[in-house]
């Protein structure tokens, strides 16, 4: 059930940045559109899908905003997440992990007749045996327990490309995977799910090509071994942002799922940008104030309950005529700033921050909902509240 969103977000509506209180976490909406808008034609440059993580913004509205975009559907990580989507009205959804518990399943099953009763489509990684029976077994428990027409859900056997997290090795141990599934009536072999997540991460545009490289070559080697068994591989999905413009290049994958380019955290800014990738631009913000200053630093009230920290400390974000700021580590509810080195500038009591935060996905999680601004951080107005439907979606 949905949280209802506070009187006090709703009457945001229209006022001023000003009028946000601190610390919340902002969307600059001109600047996502045009991250959006740049994705959007990047794909169609190149003749492949995309199908962005919802894991990241966790919002239907979002979602179907990209999917008008252009986007084939989103993916998930967790059951939750893909119940979250589709209670919110998006019906093209990809659970890109292993779901193995049968209660779990249970809802896997009811979510693909859900989407089917509205034309649209369910789909899900596995990686053993295991996984395709049980989901095969619970497919078939719900329709013999609920009746009606029988759905089809799209399985994609995932191969470990370097992630080392789930996956099999690439080659036969996919074949006898793709047997397996296409046994179930209930099942249909999609094709192959291929993520290098570390990949996105490393600084160097160099290294990362050659990182996914060695991908494209586990990916073509599996295909054709898949291929010769007479099973159709009809499509190969993967990518995030940090290497997006390499799969799409690759000629191997058919489908892109980097997500985090619609928001851009401080992390994917530090990354050597590939010269053919996209220009992103930073729009999500932790709106910040600062309520103590002293005389080496000052203190902002957005510790680490406002954004996550797993990807490194948020960076201070300065607009135009404002000093360069550092932010320290001040614990849950504070954040430290120091002025960068040559400088001793501090930003007065009262003064609005703007913090980039480290990581993107699971700062978002931290927020029951996103103030959307128009018109830019320094003067914009609110234009809408977008509410974080999947946060806390972790089943």
């Amino acid at each position: 059930m949905k949280t209802p969103l506070s009187d006090t977000l709703k009457r945001l509506v229209g006022q001023g940045v000003d009028a946000i209180d601190t610390p919340a976490l902002v969307v600059d909406l001109d600047a996502m559109r045009r991250n959006l808008s740049r994705m959007a034609d990047f794909a169609r440059k190149h003749d492949i899908r995309w199908r962005p993580h919802a894991k990241m913004h966790k919002s239907s509205a979002l979602a179907k905003l990209q999917m008008q975009a252009g986007a084939v559907g989103v993916c998930v990580q967790k059951t939750a997440e893909a119940e979250a989507m589709v209670a919110g009205g998006v019906y093209n959804v990809y659970i890109s992990n292993e779901v193995i518990a049968p209660h779990k399943l249970a809802r896997v099953a009811a979510l693909a007749h859900a989407v089917a009763a509205e034309n649209g489509q369910l789909a899900i990684a596995v990686d053993s045996m295991e996984g395709v029976t049980l989901l095969a077994q619970a497919m078939n428990d719900h329709r013999a327990a609920k009746g009606g027409a029988a759905a089809v859900i799209d399985v994609f056997v995932e191969i470990d490309v370097g992630q080392g997290r789930c996956g099999v090795t690439p080659g036969r141990a996919a074949v006898a995977l793709a047997h397996e599934i296409r046994k179930h009536a209930a099942l249909r072999f999609a094709g192959l799910q291929a993520y290098h997540g570390r990949a996105q991460h490393l600084r160097g545009a160099q290294e990362r090509r050659e990182a996914i490289a060695m991908v494209v070559q586990d990916v073509l080697y599996t295909r054709k071994l898949v291929e010769a068994e007479g099973i159709p591989v009809e499509l190969i999905t993967g990518a995030g942002t940090g290497s997006l413009v390499l799969e799409a290049a690759s000629g191997a994958f058919g489908e892109l799922q980097a997500g985090s380019f619609m928001f851009m955290d401080a992390d994917y800014a530090r990354n050597e940008r590939d010269p053919a990738q996209p220009q992103f631009e930073h729009a999500l913000f932790v709106k910040t104030q600062v309520i103590s200053s002293g005389v080496q630093h000052a203190v902002c009230d957005a510790g680490h309950k406002s954004h996550a920290i797993d990807s490194g400390l948020p960076r201070v974000h300065a607009l135009e005529g404002e000093a360069e700021l550092e932010y320290f580590n001040g614990g849950d509810e504070h954040g430290i700033l120091k002025p960068v080195a040559g400088s001793t500038r501090l930003p007065p009591i009262g003064r609005t921050l703007w913090l980039i935060p480290g990581h993107c996905d699971p700062t978002v999680n931290l927020h029951d909902a996103m103030v959307g601004v128009a018109g830019g951080l320094k003067a914009g107005k609110v234009e809408r509240i977008i509410r974080v439907d999947a946060r806390g979606a972790l089943t």
